[in-house]
């Protein structure tokens, strides 16, 4: 067998080849694309025997996407994708002094799928349509988490010039469409003022607002309340920062809602989709969120538990001398808690036996949190085994376990 070691950069690879005794057999600082993949391969065709099978040739980089690590599955490679603390805790046996350098992670890379592989795990293999429903999920989340950036920066630029526009356009929350374009088409207090009713009335219902009369209304007489004013430059100085925040978010909510059809589209081709959809508190946003995140390869999640342990959502526990403790996993995959934790808390309206289940455990004194969390666990068993069984959710079998006995028992 041969080990490699690679540690990736923007344009190229330092990669280093072992045998299965640890003897370095080759390093090379090789180019990103086709070049650089071919001379690996040379690289292995030089150190490896004539009889040597893909299979055999086992890489391990510190990410599990691009088109280099697709080219080193297409190979037939047997690639670990290693996590970077891992990596990082492991080069600590070679030195505490913190020294780095690209030789030496790809060393300790090569050293850690040759030593330590059954602790690690190979590359899920993800259909294409999964690979597919990743990405556009995760950018679409992304861009909702960019516009709640982009939005505390315009609400924080409005309370220091123009408090009294968070308040005019509450009712319609400053992140619509039509609010920001009201705000771009006067973002001073004196300019805000001056609005009329046709003119408010206009932008609503350009984005059909209900109740357009009485929204414009109440909209212009808040603009017309007295504000604590500021110097005429100052305020025309907030006014342009505000306009250009709000502008980028009438960007975002567009490409947002483009995306969005994106994601369901994508989702709803999946064959898992309909498993999915069939669960209490899933929709299909969330659900092309959560097989994003899990995947669809049949081998990656051996049982429930192990699904349960890589969203996050199970406990882990410190035994240590006379201290022992049960606490909350914090070191996660963050996409995959945020849609489970949505889930949940959906949940508790759809699913009878959810809404007990939580119940029961704030019933202990458990936290809002803890319990959601306790449930989203027990939803993420109950998913393995739809996705196991290929059978859709069925109220009665999901929480046969689980459900309260009579009042006179």
């Amino acid at each position: 067998m041969l080990f490699i070691g690679d540690d990736w950069a923007e344009d190229h690879h330092d990669v280093e080849v072992q045998d299965e005794t640890g003897h370095r057999l080759a390093t090379a600082r090789l180019p990103e694309g086709v070049d650089g993949v071919a001379k690996l391969h040379a690289l292995v065709a030089r150190h490896g025997d004539d009889d040597l099978e893909p299979g055999q040739v086992v890489v391990g980089i510190e990410t599990d996407r691009g088109p280099w690590v697709q080219a080193l599955i297409a190979a037939g490679y047997l690639v670990y994708a290693v996590n970077p603390r891992q990596a990082a805790r492991f080069k600590e046996r070679y030195a505490t002094s913190g020294a780095k350098s690209d030789k030496g992670d790809a060393h300790a890379l090569a050293d850690m799928v040759r030593i330590d592989r059954d602790q690690l795990r190979p590359i899920a293999g993800d259909s294409d349509q999964a690979q597919a429903v990743r990405i556009v999920a995760r950018a679409h989340q992304t861009l909702i988490w960019e516009r709640t950036r982009t939005f505390q920066r315009l609400r924080s630029t409005l309370r220091e010039y123009f408090p009294g526009a968070l308040s005019a356009y509450a009712s319609l929350e400053l992140t619509s469409t039509d609010a920001l374009e009201l705000l771009v088409k006067a973002p001073t207090p004196d300019e805000a003022a001056k609005l009329t009713k046709p003119q408010i009335t206009a932008v609503l219902a350009r984005h059909r607002r209900r109740d357009r009369d009485q929204r414009a209304a109440a909209i212009q007489a808040a603009l017309r309340e007295p504000q604590l004013g500021l110097p005429a430059p100052v305020t025309t100085a907030y006014g342009a920062a505000a306009v250009a925040h709000a502008r980028l978010l009438i960007a975002l909510n567009e490409q947002i809602a483009t995306l969005e059809e994106q994601v369901s589209a994508h989702f709803l081709a999946h064959p898992d989709a309909e498993i999915y959809l069939s669960m209490p508190g899933i929709g299909e946003v969330t659900g092309a969120r959560v097989l994003a995140e899990f995947g669809d390869d049949p081998t990656r999640y051996t049982s429930a538990k192990a699904r349960k342990n890589y969203a996050g959502t199970s406990p882990i526990t410190r035994a240590s001398g006379k201290v022992h403790s049960v606490q909350a996993r914090f070191v996660r995959n963050n996409r995959l808690a945020d849609a489970l934790q949505r889930q949940a808390f959906c949940s508790l309206q759809r699913s009878p036996g959810a809404r007990r289940y939580y119940d029961k455990q704030r019933a202990r004194d458990m936290d809002y949190n803890p319990a959601l969390r306790q449930l989203g666990n027990r939803l993420v068993g109950i998913l393995h085994g739809c996705l196991k069984t290929r059978t859709l959710y069925d109220e009665a079998t999901a929480w046969s376990h689980h459900a309260t006995l009579p009042a006179a028992a």
